[in-house]
């Protein structure tokens, strides 16, 4: 898996590529965050739009991003699942925990509302 961050608007993008499954870059990836977090970083937006494959220790780093940000006063969204990823999120329920948005300007949108 790939990923990259980029800060905008003091949202964290997170932009995955690949196959979200444990390994070296997932661990990674959630250190990067976590220095990134230890400043005041409360909102993220995680790209799935090419993640080709997750499976659960993919979900789990989700939910642990999701947690992280959350036990912040934060909020967590992910942008364009595929139909591969978005029928994961609804056999396992967790559908019902993350917010979906089609593109960079809803996550964006939604999270600034979030924080209201």
């Amino acid at each position: 898996m790939k990923y990259q961050t980029e800060l905008k608007d003091n949202i964290l993008y997170i932009r995955l590529e690949g196959d979200l499954i444990a390994g070296a870059d997932t661990q990674q990836m959630m250190e990067s965050v976590d220095g990134l977090q230890e400043g005041s970083m409360q909102l993220c937006a995680v790209d799935l739009s090419n993640v080709r494959f997750m499976d659960s220790s993919g979900m789990g780093v989700l939910v642990s991003l999701l947690t992280k940000f959350r036990n912040r006063g934060g909020e967590l969204v992910l942008i364009k699942p595929s139909d591969h990823i978005r029928k994961l999120l609804i056999v396992t329920k967790l559908n019902a925990i993350f917010t979906i948005a089609e593109n960079d300007n809803f996550a964006a949108q939604f999270l600034k509302e979030s924080t209201y």
